[in-house]
């Protein structure tokens, strides 16, 4: 298929993701596994304009086992990990005639090659330039309209989880089905019920245009909204950079180990919501393993009270999503993975950075992120209760 045979500047062709924790490195991005190579290993095989980076990273000198060495270059990107945590999309606001609030928005699909590991490049399809695509947040009983321009080489769909006429179902078959390159449809249904949800591509193959990267979150928040959190959306993924059905890379919300090298800031005392959704391709199963902590956890979002309570571990076939909630009694840097230990190895597993109230501005300050960050944390909700 066009766009699958090269790799870009960061090429593994070949490399099975066992061998690449047997080898424990790639060069143009030292991945290590098994252990942390030595200090001169690294500078034979970082590029030198990296190295500096390198050693100031503390993720290179850290405890953990096995850590992606480097930067990867989110402007080069065009998005940021960091700030698809918080990158809610409300759309265009207006109201109907009949009162209902009316939410437009605009999701167009686009080849591009991005960055998910350091030095390691992957041809991946997009939606808005971006993996995973916007995350589409509104209200239970909203009128959402969005209109779909296929910029990409191949035919794709737009298929939201939830409930919607037949027409809007977004696969083969369904109203106009595939949509061809160069053209646009416009999906229209009113958002039902409340809950985590994602949307992806349908079109056939259907694995192939959703490990290519054609996925994001679609939240829609209860009328009555959900109590005050400092809330985050992890979409965990996975790559197959040498496409022989084996992921290479896994991670949350694209970059892998970006969390550890970039801890996630929050305070003691708060309660933190993730909205969490697996959409690995080619393993059955995902798992999310909080650190020193309890969550209670709400299966596919769509209930007020949990489904689980008091648990530290899910898991999450393809397509699963849910709602996890907690709070942190005491400051530190709490780890968050996967519990498949291969899988955190090849890149997902981040920190939380849990700091006392008149700490956090510094926490935050250390990661790349502001006021606004927090603000879109804190204040998410498009819930009218919460406006």
């Amino acid at each position: 298929m066009a766009g699958d045979k090269g790799l870009g500047k960061g090429k593994t062709s070949g490399i099975s993701r066992r061998n690449l924790l047997k080898t424990g490195a790639v060069s143009a991005g030292v991945l290590v596994g098994g252990g942390l190579l030595s200090q001169a290993m690294h500078a034979q095989e970082t590029h030198p304009a990296d190295q500096h980076h390198a050693a100031a990273d503390p993720a290179a000198h850290s405890e953990h086992n096995s850590l992606l060495v480097g930067v990867v270059d989110h402007q080069r990107n065009g998005f940021d990990p960091m700030q698809v945590l918080v990158d809610w999309d409300a759309g265009q606001v207006s109201v109907l005639p009949n009162g209902q609030t009316l939410r437009e928005y605009n999701i167009y699909a686009e080849d591009k090659e991005i960055e998910i590991a350091p030095g390691i490049f992957y041809p991946a399809w997009t939606y808005n330039g971006r993996v995973p695509g916007p995350t589409i947040r509104c209200t239970e009983g909203d009128r959402l309209r969005i209109r779909f321009i296929n910029g990409g080489t191949h035919p794709h769909t737009l298929h939201f989880h939830g409930i919607h006429p037949f027409e809007m179902d977004g696969v083969p078959g369904a109203g106009p089905g595939e949509i061809a390159p160069g053209q646009t449809f416009t999906y229209e249904f009113d958002a039902d019920p409340f809950g985590c949800f994602l949307y992806h591509c349908h079109a056939m193959p259907l694995k192939r245009h959703i490990h290519k990267g054609l996925y994001g979150a679609f939240i829609v928040d209860p009328k009555q909204g959900r109590p005050p959190a400092r809330e985050f959306v992890m979409v965990m993924n996975g790559f197959d950079t040498n496409f022989d059905e084996e992921n290479e890379v896994y991670a949350v919300n694209t970059v892998g180990h970006e969390y550890v090298r970039r801890p996630i800031p929050a305070k003691v005392g708060e309660l933190i919501r993730v909205y969490l959704i697996n959409i690995v391709e080619f393993d059955p199963l995902n798992s999310f393993h909080l650190h020193a902590n309890m969550f209670d956890y709400y299966d596919h979002g769509t209930t007020l009270e949990p489904t689980l309570r008091t648990v530290d571990t899910i898991m999450q076939v393809q397509g699963q999503r849910g709602i996890l909630e907690f709070k942190y009694r005491w400051p530190g840097k709490y780890m968050f993975h996967a519990h498949v230990s291969e899988f955190t190895e090849l890149g997902w597993m981040g920190q939380f950075n849990v700091v006392p109230p008149d700490q956090f501005e510094a926490a935050m300050a250390e990661v790349g992120v502001d006021a606004e960050w927090d603000r879109k944390a804190t204040q998410g909700s498009t819930a009218k209760a919460n406006a």
